[in-house]
């Protein structure tokens, strides 16, 4: 889609589009560069307040996945005007700026237009230095594969469109959205033990796992035992309340990932869920999982080892067992 599309020359742009990484990168002088990203959706829950909390900490995370740091964000609105009352979407910018201010990014303005349909996000600035870096590529054989929460958010929220999600599924859905990627990023960030890193969020693990790897030139092996699920998302897949994304996402990367026969249609989905502000994967040094994972798990980060990085060979990227 993108063939048509000149790239640029200029050195100074360290990241761009010719990547499948979570933001661009423009290299402003020696120690530093800027950080650029954007992204909304339409609602994916029905409180207008959360909902606008949950784009924001989406699109902020595209920045913690660079290894950089949130300055500042504008916001991105389509709403129904004459159609919806006003005061929901000064409960979705409430909830947006309720976010920014948790990331220590004010919301500095933004740009709104007359839609059918309510959209929200924010396009977010940041900055880091151009040699730390983190993108979505340098994943080597031997790392450890980390993952900071846990997967099913896109079935839980098909069930909420459709009223079949339980009150207290809904809610650990929303509490896992709502939640910024901040601490994480910043930690992983500092460690100097990440070699590669991802947000997991509309490709799902499997399909984010898959860019890094090819990037990388590597395979990966995922134990899916020890992939965390949100509470309720299990059987909600079991039930097929999964969302098209979800679907098509496990259609795009079967032909590459070697399933064991063993694994369940269920839990084979929601390693491709699609996921709303997920959490981050992160393909880290081996000598430094444990501690890695201790210091993250001390700061309240809900990581767990999922896998590892194999060299790279022919035949299916990804295993898992």
């Amino acid at each position: 889609m993108l063939r048509g599309v000149e790239r640029t020359s200029d050195p100074r742009a360290l990241v761009g589009h010719e990547t499948h990484d979570d933001a661009a990168v423009y290299q402003l002088s020696a120690e530093q560069a800027v950080v650029e990203t954007v992204d909304f959706f339409t609602p994916v829950v029905d409180d207008p307040f959360w909902f606008g909390r949950i784009a924001a900490a989406n699109a902020l995370s595209d920045v913690w996945a660079m290894g950089a740091r949130p300055l500042f964000a504008l916001n991105l609105v389509a709403f129904p005007v004459g159609k919806l009352p006003l005061e929901i979407l000064g409960e979705i910018l409430r909830g947006g700026a309720d976010a920014a201010r948790e990331a220590g990014a004010p919301i500095l303005g933004g740009h709104s237009i007359d839609d059918p349909e309510p959209k929200y996000g924010l396009a977010v600035t940041g900055i880091v230095h151009p040699e730390r870096i983190l993108r979505n590529v340098g994943a080597r054989p031997g790392d450890a594969l980390l993952l900071t929460k846990p997967l099913g958010t896109g079935v839980v929220t098909t069930g909420v469109k459709r009223g079949t999600a339980p009150a207290e599924v809904v809610e650990a859905a929303v509490r896992s959205m709502a939640t910024l990627n901040k601490v994480a990023g910043e930690l992983l960030a500092a460690s100097g033990a990440v070699r590669a890193l991802t947000d997991v969020t509309g490709f799902g693990l499997l399909g984010h796992a898959l860019e890094m790897a090819e990037g990388s030139r590597v395979r990966m092996r995922f134990e899916a035992a020890a992939v965390p699920l949100l509470p309720g998302a299990r059987a909600l897949a079991e039930q097929d309340v999964v969302p098209g994304g979800s679907k098509a996402n496990l259609a795009w990367v079967t032909p590459r990932v070697r399933f064991p026969e063993s694994l369940a249609p269920a839990d084979r989905q929601l390693l491709a869920d699609a996921q709303t502000n997920g959490g981050l994967l992160a393909a880290v040094d081996p000598g430094r999982a444990a501690e890695l994972l201790a210091g993250l798990r001390g700061a309240g980060v809900a990581a767990v080892a999922v896998g590892e990085v194999l060299p790279g060979a022919p035949g299916p990227v990804i295993e898992v067992t």
